[in-house]
């Protein structure tokens, strides 16, 4: 196969796995040679040929087979020092008995023979010029900034929580991807929970644990994405506390994420929810309508080249920034198929248009919090009745959550002042203006108030 072939066949599969799938493991292969029906490539790690293998495998031959190539295997390489290293097919034995509290997940991801190369690729989206920073993420973003930096570690680890779609993989790609620019020769490891579970049910698998925790302690940054995974998981926790204490007395840097703060995750140790807090905890609040706009603006303009004649009309924007407003995956996603629509129609993307296209999305997105559910939820976050929240009891640890409830209910619903008061137990509506104004007060100087508002909030939003 000349290489003019094989730029045909990368053509092809653009089309057929996708941009973002072709641009993170199609496009780094180097075709090498065709011999006996056996096609090498070239590739820059033995994770990345056992990824593309399992995944890609079939489809490369296909269209290998379409452009008239006899070609039956792939073998992919790993260049190391000039020559190539073949990687090794991974192990079909059937798995040894895990330990009774984990269990053996990511069915795809590589085996045995890749283990010296642990991390997660990274995704070429996520750095920090794509990055929109407002109001809701700039703590979170500046923290990663710094830890970008290099040098010394200011605070180890840097913990970053926050709900679905709020920039928490985003943010720690970035800071990947900046520490590699900086340091080419720093060990930079960036992998989920789920991940770091798999290989060590595989060390003990192949009775290499030796081998596993030379590994993961000898890297220069660690970053756990979802290291909520791990809650409810004795022998993984065992190991992770393990390996944390060893890296943050080598003084290397370290960084978290997870759905809660670490007090919240249920399941987990408390000597690691304990190490967790050790450094800087940061809250991914959920975005406001202007880091929303912001984040549609910049998607626009990064698509342009891909829809360079798609008209937008004014107030589109605005829209959906207004109308999507719990998830930034779901507000981009939006945008991407309404542009494709628009697209394949001829159409200018105007407001009607986007209402059609958009039906489904809008929809999902109109779910209206009721007082009843503030009230619930409120109740249960507190470990109180719900009677409690509507008596004419006084007593702190009632009438502040009672207080929180009411201030939810009056900046989660279109419900009136008076008629927020009848459902709080008949009270009047001063007595609502009164709840409202006291927790502003107290968010502004009582973080575990603020927390819980906020919690509470992405709680009944979700």
């Amino acid at each position: 196969m000349t290489h003019d072939t094989w730029g045909r066949v990368r053509s092809e599969l653009l089309q057929s796995v996708g941009k973002d799938a072709f641009k993170n493991w199609i496009e780094p292969l180097e075709f090498g040679e065709i011999s006996d029906g056996v096609a090498r490539f070239f590739v820059p790690t033995s994770f990345m040929g056992t990824w593309v293998s399992r995944n890609f495998g079939d489809e490369i031959l296909r269209t290998l087979g379409r452009n008239d190539m006899d070609v039956h295997r792939l073998d992919f390489c790993v260049k190391s020092g000039g020559a190539a290293v073949e990687t090794p097919e991974a192990d079909r034995a059937a798995p040894a008995e895990a330990p009774a509290d984990e269990t053996m997940v990511a069915p795809d991801a590589p085996g045995r023979d890749d283990i010296d190369l642990p991390g997660a690729p990274l995704d070429v989206r996520f750095t920090f010029e794509t990055f929109v920073v407002g109001k809701p993420n700039e703590l979170a973003h500046a923290a990663a900034r710094r830890v970008a930096e290099g040098g010394s570690v200011t605070f180890n680890p840097l913990f970053l929580y926050g709900g679905v779609g709020l920039g928490k993989t985003h943010l720690m790609h970035a800071i990947a991807w900046d520490l590699q620019r900086r340091n080419p020769r720093a060990k930079v490891v960036y992998l989920s929970a789920e991940q770091f579970m798999y290989r060590f049910v595989q060390a003990l698998r192949f009775k290499d644990m030796i081998g596993f925790k030379e590994l993961f302690r000898s890297v220069d940054v660690l970053m756990v994405d979802d290291v909520q995974f791990i809650a409810g998981k004795d022998s993984t926790q065992d190991e992770f506390f393990h390996t944390f204490n060893a890296l943050v007395d080598q003084n290397k840097q370290i960084i978290i994420s997870a759905d809660r703060a670490p007090g919240e995750i249920d399941g987990l140790e408390e000597r690691i929810k304990s190490r967790l807090q050790w450094g800087l905890v940061v809250d991914l609040h959920p975005t406001d309508y202007e880091l929303r706009l912001g984040i549609l603006q910049q998607k626009v303009e990064a698509q342009r080249s891909m829809y360079p004649d798609l008209k937008i009309a004014d107030g589109v924007l605005e829209f959906l920034a207004h109308r999507i407003s719990t998830n930034v995956r779901v507000l981009e996603g939006a945008l991407t198929r309404l542009f494709a629509f628009a697209s394949l129609v001829g159409r200018e993307v105007t407001l009607d248009l986007a209402q059609d296209c958009l039906a489904d999305i809008l929809r999902a997105s109109d779910r209206k919090v009721t007082i009843d559910e503030i009230i619930r939820k409120v109740a249960d976050h507190y470990n109180l009745r719900m009677t409690d929240l509507l008596s004419t009891r006084r007593t702190r640890t009632i009438a502040r959550p009672r207080q929180v409830a009411m201030f939810l209910a009056k900046t989660l619903t279109s419900k009136s002042l008076p008629e927020i008061g009848r459902r709080f137990g008949g009270r009047d509506h001063t007595t609502v203006i009164h709840a409202v104004r006291k927790i502003e007060e107290l968010r502004a100087v009582d973080n575990q108030i603020d927390e819980d508002v906020e919690l509470l909030r992405r709680m009944l939003e979700a």
